[in-house]
């Protein structure tokens, strides 16, 4: 089991900016899991399983708290993030937020990782109107305010992402012949739903589909698959562990489809790197965060702040895994909301706090992407921007595309 516990925060100037001071209020209004002193905040990871890769997240959301704990606090409070081991599996997902909500009885649910994991908890979090915030799924389930108002989602929807890689294949690749693995799960399903509607009446140009199990040992009879049905494009909508086999072995193979891969799957240490660079050239993904390995960034305000951080309370990480972007984002996301809710430190008000995230930037968020959200719109992040991989890092071209 992995467990971070961590203290207070004021952040640094240039993301106060952004944030803003919410005014104190004369003593406060709580619910489990706040005070006059404390913060504390639940959430779990796969810090061991199929899905270990993500827990680089969970990492940078700790390590971002212990800075801003060192600073003072968020409003004067410390933060205490308890962050518990999972293994991606959705049975022990439910143990732990169980353990989180009726033991430790935090505040908030945070950044859980995975739809699975997600789902397996979502009924019981809203049945005991716990926050399930900015969770790390782009399933669209998580944007149903009428049925789940205490569950919120956070990048872009997997259907949404799968329209949007339907609708570039057809406008670069009219004719392409196109293979898709995806996950047996309920993520999967969202993106081949989206990448589905997005191909319209081209759909029947899908040669080949494929599933695997997350407990599955490799995908390699699925790529043999996919060479043999003559596609020339490879949508790889896979978790990182697999999407890296994917990409090695169709090298392996010496078959060279025009690559998609998810933003879930997209970073450079975490998948590209084990997948071998030089067999990562030319692939394509959606971007919404900026990647640390872009020269274009270098002088870039957010991303000098980013490279501060990580030397000085992420120093073992990778800087190539963007995933300790995300990680950074969202806990950047939480202080927002919790600075934002002042001295009234109720659930109902968290949720309310998160709803008026709506025309914000954040630092290393891409231009022209902002967060979108109101009571009726839980997705705070819809907009993507395609990119393609250089041998180095992701380069971004076109327009920010949204639905």
């Amino acid at each position: 089991m992995q467990l971070f516990r961590h203290t207070p925060i004021v952040a640094a100037a240039a993301l106060l900016a952004v944030l803003g001071a919410g005014p104190a209020l004369a003593g406060g209004s709580y619910d489990p899991g706040a005070s006059d002193s404390l913060i504390k905040l639940g959430q779990t990871m796969p810090y061991s399983g199929p899905a270990s890769a993500y827990s680089t997240i969970g990492r940078a959301e700790a390590a971002y708290f212990k800075m801003l704990n060192d600073k003072g606090g968020i409003n004067g409070r410390k933060v205490e993030l308890l962050s518990l081991d999972d293994a991606y599996s959705p049975s022990k997902t439910v143990e732990q937020v169980r353990r989180l909500v009726e033991s430790d009885e935090v505040l908030a649910m945070f950044s859980i990782l995975g739809t699975g994991p997600n789902i397996a908890v979502q009924k019981y979090l809203n049945i005991k109107k716990v926050p399930q915030l900015l969770p790390f799924s782009g399933a669209s389930r998580w944007n149903d305010a009428a049925h789940f108002p205490w569950s919120t989602g956070s990048q872009p929807t997997y259907k949404t992402e799968g329209r949007i890689y339907a609708k570039w294949i057809l406008a670069n690749k009219p004719n392409a012949k196109i293979a898709v693995i995806t996950p047996a799960e309920e993520a999967g399903r969202d993106y081949l739903a989206g990448f589905k509607e997005g191909l319209g009446e081209h759909v029947n140009q899908i040669v080949s589909e494929a599933v695997y199990e997350t407990t599955d040992p490799t995908v390699d009879s699925q790529i043999v698959k996919f060479k043999a049905a003559g596609a020339d494009v490879l949508f790889n909508e896979c978790t990182p562990k697999f999407a890296a086999q994917v990409i090695k072995k169709a090298a392996e193979l010496g078959w060279k489809p025009q690559i998609i891969l998810p933003a879930v799957s997209n970073s450079v240490g975490s998948v590209l790197k084990p997948a071998g660079l030089e067999n990562a050239v030319g692939i394509v993904t959606g971007a919404y965060l900026k990647d640390p390995g872009d020269p274009r960034w270098a002088n870039d305000p957010g991303m000098q702040q980013w490279r501060s951080w990580m030397q000085a309370y992420n120093p073992g990480a990778d800087p190539a895994d963007i995933f300790n972007v995300s990680g950074y984002t969202f806990a950047q996301m939480m202080e927002l909301v919790l600075r934002r809710a002042g001295d009234d430190l109720t659930r109902a008000n968290l949720m309310k706090q998160v709803e008026a995230l709506n025309g914000v930037e954040m630092p290393m968020l891409l231009p022209g992407i902002k967060l979108q959200m109101s009571p009726d719109q839980r997705t705070p992040i819809r907009q993507l921007q395609m990119a393609r991989f250089n041998g180095t890092s992701w380069e971004l071209f076109g327009d920010v595309l949204s639905e």
